[in-house]
């Protein structure tokens, strides 16, 4: 399976961005699947998690109220939609497919990763 991130870039912060993760074929047999991120200097982080129906997600407490996570399986589309960022924002974003048909926390819980797409927020 490959994850293709994309959506990065640069805006100012209170801004928008939406993040999409295209899987390569269909991933969505009991797989959950997340998002995770990396700042510079920072070891990589959750950001949030949606089992593979889409009907429960989680967040981290950072972005919770700001981004929502959602999925269509029927085109293999993973997103994520950032409103109100900040800059500690900035980072690195990945998609990842989970192990767990529910998502998780834990980034050893995940088995396919994307490359990353890198959004800046400036202040």
């Amino acid at each position: 399976v490959q994850l293709q991130a994309s959506g990065g870039g640069l805006v100012q912060a209170g801004g928008s961005l939406r993040l999409s993760c295209a899987a390569s074929r269909r991933t969505n047999s009991n797989n959950g699947m997340g998002w995770f991120r990396q700042a510079p200097g920072k070891a990589r982080e959750f950001v949030a998690a949606i089992s593979w129906r889409g009907h429960s997600t989680f967040y981290a407490d950072s972005v919770k109220g700001r981004f929502t996570i959602s999925r269509d399986n029927a085109k293999n589309i993973l997103s994520l939609q950032m409103n109100s960022l900040e800059p500690e924002d900035t980072a690195v974003y990945y998609c990842a497919t989970s192990r767990s048909p529910y998502g998780s926390r834990e980034r050893s819980d995940y088995l396919y990763w994307g490359q990353g797409t890198l959004v800046t927020v400036s202040s």
